[in-house]
């Protein structure tokens, strides 16, 4: 819910930006012709300087080059980062330090804290001025009118599957569009000396991997191909079982602890987020459903960071995530 006090600080952003706007029109008039043509030439320079980006709530007017980004999830802040962009303002992740441990500590030491994901801080985020504001409408787009008065906003229409083509549209409204296409190439690059370092094509195809999550508070997801991990592993081609042609949506399919049997597969990936007690991790992996696993009898089974491999959705996340997958399948 957004306060009062929010609500009228967007109010007040917006006046002080059209008493501005009125107050430079009111110098224009009284100026000579000399200061008119100087004035003009001001503001074409300005325009100059801007671009629209289409988003998913319509085109807005972006700077060519934003220097203060505000990002309001996971995936903003892993583009940001892959960019080279160090954002002013992030909200905080599950983890101690509030930023994923994975990326590089030069670019988030220092970054202001504006809220939960789901909550952002309007007036934290506010007061940091930015120029540029990241973040999807399936996250904000409930906050949309309010962060658009503090800044131009670019929203995707969602985060997760689409990853790569959300990472354009960032490097699109941040000006970094050369920066992006070597992210990509670097990745594409990775991707298949991974693919090669499994054996090959068929090899990697021929090997099933599951990714399963332990969830506090919901029940336990077996991940599909629609979603960020499944187009890694779609990448480097590696074969899905069965079970995950039955993901609703192709994103997950969600089980009870008595019904764990069905992640059977020839590597099983794991992670958890909140307590693995309550997120019946705990009581999963030490059961004899679990041991009982082809995976788990082969020693195949690996747990990772569900920050990196969930929750990452980027490219800076999915490099990492490529040498983990290398390691452990060449074990």
């Amino acid at each position: 819910m957004i306060s009062k006090s929010s609500s009228r600080r967007g109010a007040l952003i917006l006046a002080a930006a059209l008493a501005g706007a009125l107050t430079l029109t009111a110098c224009g008039s009284s100026d000579s012709g000399s200061g008119d043509s100087k004035d003009k030439g001001a503001k074409d320079k300005a325009a100059s300087a801007e671009k629209v980006v289409k988003t998913a709530m319509g085109d807005v007017k972006v700077a060519a080059e934003p220097k203060r980004v505000v990002v309001l999830d996971t995936a903003e802040l892993d583009s940001v980062v892959t960019l080279g962009v160090k954002p002013v303002g992030a909200t905080r992740t599950d983890t101690a330090s509030g930023f994923p441990e994975h990326l590089p500590k030069d670019m988030v030491d220092g970054v202001k804290i504006v809220g939960e994901m789901p909550d952002p801080n309007l007036e934290t985020i506010a007061a940091l001025d930015p120029d540029l504001i990241l973040t999807s409408k399936l996250r904000h787009g409930d906050k949309y009118e309010q962060l658009k008065a503090i800044a131009p906003t670019v929203m995707t229409e969602e985060t997760g599957l689409p990853w790569k083509e959300n990472f354009l549209k960032h490097a699109e409204a941040l000006g970094k569009e050369t920066e992006a296409q070597t992210a990509i190439e670097g990745y594409k690059k990775r991707s298949a000396e991974v693919t090669e370092a499994l054996g090959g094509k068929e090899k990697a195809a021929a090997t099933e991997v599951n990714m399963v999550r332990f969830i506090e508070g919901a029940d336990i997801r077996i991940y599909g191909k629609q979603n960020y991990i499944g187009t890694i592993l779609t990448d480097v081609g590696l074969g899905r079982p069965a079970i995950t042609d039955k993901a609703e949506d192709g994103f997950m399919v969600n089980v009870s602890p008595e019904k764990i049997d069905q992640a059977e597969a020839d590597v099983i990936f794991h992670s958890t987020i909140g307590d693995p007690k309550k997120a019946k991790a705990t009581q999963v992996l030490g059961g004899p459903l679990w041991k009982g696993l082809d995976a788990v009898k082969n020693d195949k089974v690996f747990p990772v960071k569900d920050e990196l491999w969930i929750q990452g959705i980027g490219y800076t996340a999915a490099n990492l995530i490529l040498g983990e997958l290398e390691t452990a399948l060449t074990k």
